[in-house]
């Protein structure tokens, strides 16, 4: 299954996106930390490079990603031209606080009342931008939730006669193109529930934390992974949380099963986990190079001078 979800008003909101664009210095990406570049919409990078804008990529939810996976693609993203990559949670008062200052480093001739500094704030639904904005101005202007896109237009907020504020809904691309792009984004809450199976989303990351972060698994859920297969993962946790289905002899709910390894890993009680890193990254490009399902988005490339 290729998960899909573009909802009618991110085409609008890509409209006004390019209309503001013009007159913005800087663009703020807001990205999750746990898989980056899948985060990354190829729209703002097309948008952003016609207008020759430098970009600040704030790696959001870093205290919920894996810390040598965030330094590698912190050096990964910084090695391109006109950006610059932190790691933040917006939810850290200090953090946000640095990102006037990063941002006016890229756009140093913006820096007084008669030119002052122009930031979009762009990114994906559910990364963060809405708690990001809320913390920049130190009160609520945008709506927060746990549901994707939440936000649907546009707003423009004056912090100082040296800052303004352009906040951006959450866009996603018409056609998600790699598979496994699909599966972190439903993973990390980026796509609405309508879009994806809980149970196949589940199985999916099952399996690569099977490779990547077993010892996780054993300590949040208390059974040993050896041998094990994605769908025993499930079965597993099914078992120790009692999602058993009345009236079927026993029968596990992988639906439900799966829908609180989803949880744990959003919420990050399962450990700090990131779905990519650059050389992962790399080696899923090559794969469907080989398979000759590769195109020319650049959200799926690793090449460190796409920029």
């Amino acid at each position: 299954m290729s998960i899909q979800w573009f909802p009618g008003h991110m085409t609008q909101a890509r409209k006004k996106a390019t209309e503001t664009l013009a007159v913005a210095d800087v663009v703020v990406e807001v990205l999750d930390a746990r898989l980056p570049q899948a985060s990354s919409n190829p729209m703002i990078h097309e948008l952003r490079v016609f207008r020759q804008r430098p970009c600040l990529k704030l790696l959001n939810k870093a205290d919920l990603a894996d810390p040598e996976a965030t330094k590698a693609w912190l050096a990964f993203f910084d090695k391109q031209p006109g950006v610059k990559a932190v790691a933040i949670s917006c939810k850290k008062a200090s953090d946000v606080a640095r990102i006037p200052g990063l941002a006016q480093k890229l756009a140093p001739h913006r820096n007084d009342a008669v030119k002052p500094l122009r930031l979009m704030i762009m990114g994906i639904p559910n990364v963060g931008k809405s708690t990001l904005m809320n913390a920049l101005v130190k009160k609520k202007v945008a709506a927060v939730g746990d549901q994707p896109a939440v936000t649907k237009s546009q707003q423009r907020i004056d912090i100082s006669n040296r800052l303004t504020l352009y906040d951006t809904p959450g866009m996603l691309w018409p056609k998600i193109d790699h598979p496994i792009d699909g599966l972190m984004l439903a993973a990390s809450h980026a796509v609405g529930v309508n879009a994806y199976i809980d149970e196949e989303v589940g199985t999916w990351l099952a399996t690569y934390l099977l490779e990547a972060y077993p010892k996780l698994l054993m300590a949040r859920y208390g059974f040993a992974t050896d041998g094990m297969d994605a769908v025993g993962v499930i079965e597993a946790i099914g078992k120790k949380r009692g999602c058993v289905i009345k009236g079927r002899g026993g029968e596990i709910d992988m639906e439900r099963a799966a829908a609180i390894l989803i949880l744990d890993y959003r919420s990050g009680a399962l450990g700090r986990i990131s779905l990519e890193t650059p050389a992962l990254r790399a080696s899923r490009q090559a794969e469907l190079k080989a398979a000759g399902r590769l195109n020319e988005n650049p959200n799926l490339a690793t090449d460190e001078g796409n920029d």
